[in-house]
């Protein structure tokens, strides 16, 4: 399901792909409006099929955009366009929570 650079999903074109994992892919995109890089999350096929884990997901995405918290990843806009149903958040350049996990396991867990 690689999403292309270049593509276009409601305000924002996508630029680069970030990363995969269980419910999506994220890619770094432009919000063409607004003119700020965001991260989008386009949900997998399995995701969006079935009807209830995509309702829990609207709803989680409803109850994070109306948080405000240093600590917690500022929800923009979902939607859907062509055949991507599509979350767009604020994007945080730095290192991947994965690589933060990798480099505490090679340290040693305390203990």
């Amino acid at each position: 399901m690689t999403i292309s650079s270049g593509i276009r999903l409601g305000r924002h074109e996508i630029r680069s792909g970030l990363g995969a994992g269980g419910m999506g892919e994220v890619s770094l995109a432009e919000d063409l409006t607004l003119h700020r890089k965001v991260a989008i999350k386009v949900l997998r096929a399995e995701v969006i099929s079935d009807r209830d884990r995509l309702r829990r997901v609207e709803i989680e995405a409803f109850a994070a955009s109306g948080l405000n918290h240093p600590n917690i990843l500022t929800i923009h806009e979902i939607g859907h366009e062509h055949e991507y149903h599509f979350m767009a958040a604020e994007f945080i350049d730095g290192e991947s929570l994965g690589g933060r996990a990798v480099s505490f396991l090679a340290l040693g867990a305390p203990g």
